[in-house]
């Protein structure tokens, strides 16, 4: 069925003037991301000589990742065999997903010689208990197919991420959420009863073990629950569900002066509540989202705008709009674009409607498997790239860094202060980020999972313009890198694994009271470490470091600069302490490094 989708968006620089249009797009086909994964000969089910990504295109350090051999198991058996022969011959493992949505090298095997195990179509719904009320799925079950399956017979995960294009396994992995204090919080990890997984084996085992993890097993449950695929590869999972309910949502832009003292208050009266930051027009918008009586008149639709298909013509000419203004760097030009972008957002209700069609007015009410994630650009009915998922790596649309920190409730507040100082300080600095919709402050509990959060917190998402050079440096660099040192050094806190420059993860494992639990429990399931590849051994504190030093690693995140060629000194950017955290340390556009 054609649908009709107001589409906006800006083309800034081209021209000595700034220029603004809207589409009126006509969608009734539309072609997700190409598949990460990319082979050369092809077998029935195994794929050799291979190349694997992320759905960006990039992993943090432009490596190319090849593999061996790609497997594509389509039951439990079927992947105890691709474990057995991969550990027999002691070769590295790697789980691969559909889509590839973690930022860092989770999916690359380490060595050529290395296997992955993707579970693209090991994506089925096993069970859904209405009596019970759980829901028990594969590995490569993708969120979306969970919502649906689950509210048709009558029940909901409550929480979940607001992007449906993930799958259980990479989810779980990663410890992707939603927003919520209330309850056992936001992760969806939180929800999990059950995990059946298979790790490497002895001869005795055939070289391949298949586990079943149950609630009265919490040790390793609460090791599997966030794994970061060190563990094996997950075959199924048990999530326990609710009765289906509705929610009332509403979006209410403020000015952001009392926003540290709003944000505990906020966060405690909406269950499903959440902020969108827009540091440079002193502005936060709150989604007011609630429960409400199932009996409450209402069938709102929530289809995020950037979520939605994109003409790739578009796409191409905000990104050439949006690497002139870089080239020029001309702030007041992305300022303009931000505030045009943020501005068409809410005019068009981030995407809500009250009946799946128009949106007449707020509240938007409706039930919660239709308000609480979206994603329809991937919805596929060719392969013709009109229309797609705006980060597609296939066409030249956005390329972008995320950084997301989450920050202990009680640290909140200072560490807003301080942003704003820095606002105020640079008041177009942060206009960068409000062309991709500002900062997403979202609630996150204290969690039960040995690498889950350690503290009841907020997440601040950062999501950010990234040049296809990696020796470019970005307009205002050094303000967003001294957010990203505060967050992490200054007030401890915690980088979401599915996202993040390596920077972020520095020293980040002795943040983990029970780390000492997961690595027992690693070296078990797994004792030659074939599951592990360079960069978990890195972060998990097994060895080696994810700071990497040479001429320019500052810019992509890859070091943090002690010296000026960590930057770029050829085109102006040293390496300098940051303005109001002076440990930090930053790449300045400078006219010499003598300059402070």
């Amino acid at each position: 069925m054609r649908r009709w989708w107001w589409w906006s968006s800006y083309c800034v620089g081209i021209c000595s003037t700034s220029a603004v249009f809207m589409f009126l797009v006509l969608v009734s086909e539309c072609s997700p991301p190409e598949d990460p994964i990319k082979c050369g000969s092809v077998s029935p089910n195994k794929y050799a000589n291979c190349t694997i990504t992320n759905s960006y295109g990039a992993f943090p350090d432009r490596s190319i990742c090849r593999v061996a051999e790609v497997i594509y198991p389509t039951t439990e058996a079927e992947v105890m065999l691709a474990v057995a022969a991969a550990t027999r011959g002691l070769r590295k493992m790697k789980v691969g997903t559909r889509f590839s949505h973690s930022i860092p090298k989770l999916a690359c095997p380490e060595g050529e010689e290395g296997v992955v195990i993707s579970t693209k179509y090991l994506n089925r719904t096993v069970k859904v208990d209405v009596e019970g009320m759980s829901i028990s799925v594969e590995g490569g079950a993708t969120l979306r197919q969970i919502i649906e399956d689950a509210a048709t017979a009558g029940l909901a995960l409550p929480h979940t991420p607001y992007w449906w294009g993930l799958t259980i396994g990479g989810l779980l992995s990663t410890g992707a959420h939603g927003s919520s204090l209330w309850g056992k919080g936001s992760s969806v990890h939180d929800y999990v009863v059950a995990v059946k997984m298979v790790s490497p084996g002895g001869s005795e085992d055939g070289y391949a073990k298949l586990r079943t993890i149950l609630p009265d097993d919490q040790n390793h449950l609460n090791a599997a629950k966030v794994s970061l695929g060190v563990l094996g590869v997950i075959t199924q999972v048990t999530l326990k569900l609710q009765p289906m309910f509705k929610r009332s949502i509403t979006y209410l832009k403020r000015d952001d002066k009392d926003l540290g003292d709003e944000v505990l208050r906020f966060g405690k009266h909406y269950e499903f509540g959440d902020m969108t930051w827009y540091p440079s027009h002193r502005k936060v918008v709150y989604r007011i989202d609630t429960r409400v009586p199932s009996n409450t008149s209402g069938n709102g639709v929530y289809d995020f705008i950037p979520f939605r298909p994109t003409p790739s013509i578009g796409l191409a000419l905000i990104r050439a709009s949006e690497e002139e203004q870089e080239s020029r760097r001309d702030a007041a030009a992305k300022c303009s674009s931000g505030n045009l972008i943020t501005s068409t957002l809410s005019l068009l209700a981030y995407g809500l409607t009250n009946n799946g069609i128009t949106f007449l007015k707020y509240p938007v009410i409706g039930y919660n498997n239709r308000l609480q994630s979206s994603g329809s650009c991937l919805d596929s009915l060719n392969d013709l790239r009109i229309t797609t998922c705006p980060w597609d790596p296939s066409i030249k649309g956005e390329f972008f860094h995320q950084t997301a920190i989450s920050i202990e409730l009680t640290m909140v507040k200072s560490f807003i202060e301080d942003v704003q100082r820095l606002a105020e300080l640079e008041p177009m600095a942060f206009c960068g980020l409000e062309l991709y919709n500002g900062i997403l402050m979202r609630y996150v509990r204290a969690s039960t999972a040995y690498l889950g959060k350690q503290q009841d917190g907020v997440d601040f998402d950062f999501t950010y313009y990234r040049s296809r050079d990696p020796m470019s440096p970005r307009l205002f660099e050094d303000v967003i890198e001294e957010v990203e040192q505060m967050a992490v050094f200054k007030y401890g806190g915690i980088p979401h694994w599915g996202k993040n420059r390596n920077v972020a993860f520095h020293q980040v494992f002795h943040k983990y009271r029970d780390r000492e639990k997961f690595l027992k429990i690693m070296k078990e399931y797994d004792p030659h470490g074939l599951f592990s590849n360079e960069w978990t051994d890195q972060i998990l504190g097994v060895e080696g470091t994810v700071i990497i030093y040479k001429d320019g690693c500052a810019l992509e995140g890859l070091c943090i600069c002690s010296q000026h060629n960590h930057c770029a000194p050829s085109k102006g950017y040293f390496c300098r302490a940051g303005r109001i955290y002076k440990d930090a340390r930053v790449c300045s556009y400078l006219q010499s490094p003598n300059h402070s």
